[in-house]
C-alpha cells in the first residue's frame, strides 16, 4: 500500500546529505514521523574487466566502519555530469587507469527505506594505463585482481563496500565477466542433463 506523505522538515543539511523528517500515514493503520536521507548527487561505479588480469580494485580504508576492504572505482556524480562521464572519471582519478567503453549494468536505491539516494552500475571491458591516480589518498593500493580471487575475496567479506558488492555480484551473476576462469564440473551447463 502506498503511505501517505503530509509534510517534509529539515533537521540537517550540507552538500553531501539532508537529514528530513517525514510526517508519513500508513493509510487506515497509523500516522508517525519517519527520518529521510536525501542525497543529492547519485554514486556511479565501474567494474572494470580485462580477459587475462581480471578486476581493477582498490584496496582501502574507510573510517566511518574502520574497515579496509576491496572496492571497485566509484564516487559521486558532479552538477551536470551523466553517470557514465562520473564513472570514467572516476575510474581515471582513483586508479589512473583510463577505462573501455562503459555499459550500463543496473540503477537502483541502495537503502530506500531511509534514503533516495541512487547507485549506477557499469562494466569496463579493458583499460588503458595513463599515469599515476589523482589523489593517493583515495586507496592503499590498486591492482588488477583474478576472477577467481575476486570470487574468494567476496565470498570472504572482503568486499565490504555495498556498491562494489552488488556491482561484482551481478557482473558474476549473469556472466558479464564470462565463464573462461571456472574449472568444469560435474554441474556445468555442458553436463548432460538426468
Amino acid at each position: 500500500m502506498r503511505w501517505n506523505v503530509h509534510g517534509e522538515r529539515e533537521i540537517y543539511s550540507s552538500d553531501w546529505v539532508r537529514l528530513t523528517l517525514a510526517d508519513v500515514e500508513v493509510p487506515g493503520l497509523r500516522r508517525f514521523d519517519h527520518h529521510v536521507l536525501r542525497m543529492p548527487r547519485p554514486a556511479a561505479g565501474v567494474v572494470v574487466h580485462d580477459p587475462g588480469r581480471g578486476l581493477l580494485l582498490l584496496y582501502r580504508h574507510r573510517f566511518i566502519t574502520d574497515t579496509w576492504g576491496w572496492e571497485i572505482p566509484a564516487g559521486g556524480v558532479d552538477t551536470g555530469e551523466t553517470p557514465a562521464r562520473a564513472a570514467e572519471r572516476e575510474v581515471l582519478e582513483e586508479t589512473g587507469w583510463r577505462p573501455g567503453p562503459l555499459r550500463e549494468l543496473a540503477a537502483y536505491h541502495p537503502s530506500n527505506g531511509i534514503a533516495d539516494q541512487r547507485f549506477h552500475l557499469f562494466l569496463a571491458e579493458g583499460a588503458t594505463r595513463v599515469g599515476a591516480p589523482s589523489d593517493p589518498s583515495e586507496a592503499e593500493r590498486v591492482e588488477w585482481v583474478p576472477l577467481p580471487e575476486v570470487r574468494r575475496i567476496v565470498r570472504d567479506g572482503e568486499m565490504r563496500d555495498g556498491l562494489s558488492f552488488s556491482a561484482v555480484l551481478y557482473a558474476l551473476a549473469f556472466d558479464e565477466l564470462g565463464a573462461s576462469d571456472r574449472p568444469a564440473t560435474e554441474e556445468s551447463s555442458t553436463a548432460p542433463l538426468p
